[in-house]
C-alpha cells in the first residue's frame, strides 16, 4: 500500500465546512486508509493507487460527490514533505525580524517565470524564496496585514494551498517517519 501525504485547499471557512470525521468515513468508505491532522485538511491516505495524479483526481471525485463543492488536493509522498521542509529550514530568513513562517504547496509545478516572479517578491515585511512546487515565505506581519495570499499565488491559473511552518513540522513528524 502507498502512502501520501494530502493538503485541502479552502475547507473549512465559510461556506466550506468539511468534517474530518465525516471525511474520513466518506474515504474510508471509498477504499482509503486515512488520518486526519486538524481541521484544516491534513491527510495521511492509504492506497492500492500507484501515482500522486490518480490519487488527487479519486480523492477530488469523492469529495466533491459527498460535500457538493470541489475541493483541490495537493499531493506529496511522505518524503516529498520531509524534504520540502529540509528545503525550508535550509533557507537563511530575509527578514530577520520575522514572526511567522509559512509554506505553500503548488498542486503541480510552476514554470521558471513564475519562480522569479516570486523570488522578486520585495513588500516590507514580506519575503518569499520559491521553488517549482513550493514556495517558503517570511512575515514579520500578521497574514491580515500582508499584501501577499494565496489568492495572489494562485494568479496564473495555479492552484495552492498554505501551512503555517508548524503544522508542516508536525506532519513531517508525525507522517513522514
Amino acid at each position: 500500500m502507498s502512502e501520501y501525504v494530502v493538503l485541502l485547499r479552502a475547507v473549512n471557512v465559510a461556506p466550506r465546512w468539511v468534517k474530518m470525521a465525516r471525511l474520513r468515513e466518506v474515504l474510508q468508505a471509498g477504499g482509503f486508509e486515512v488520518e486526519t491532522y486538524i481541521q484544516s485538511g491534513n491527510l495521511l491516505i492509504g492506497t492500492r493507487k500507484r501515482s500522486a495524479a490518480a490519487v488527487r483526481r479519486s480523492l477530488e471525485q469523492v469529495i466533491e460527490g459527498e460535500f457538493g463543492f470541489e475541493v483541490p488536493c495537493i499531493v506529496r509522498t511522505p518524503a516529498q514533505l520531509r524534504e520540502t521542509l529540509d528545503w525550508v529550514e535550509g533557507l537563511v530568513s530575509p527578514l530577520p525580524e520575522s514572526t511567522r513562517q509559512y509554506v505553500t504547496f503548488f498542486a503541480d509545478p510552476i514554470g521558471h517565470e513564475k519562480v522569479q516572479e516570486l523570488d522578486a517578491w520585495d513588500v516590507d515585511g514580506e519575503r518569499l524564496h520559491a521553488r517549482a512546487g513550493e514556495v517558503a515565505w517570511w512575515l514579520a506581519k500578521s497574514t491580515h496585514e500582508a499584501k501577499l495570499s494565496n489568492a495572489r499565488l494562485e494568479r496564473g491559473g495555479h492552484v495552492a494551498t498554505t501551512r503555517d511552518l508548524k503544522v508542516v513540522r508536525t506532519l513531517v513528524e508525525r507522517w513522514a517517519r
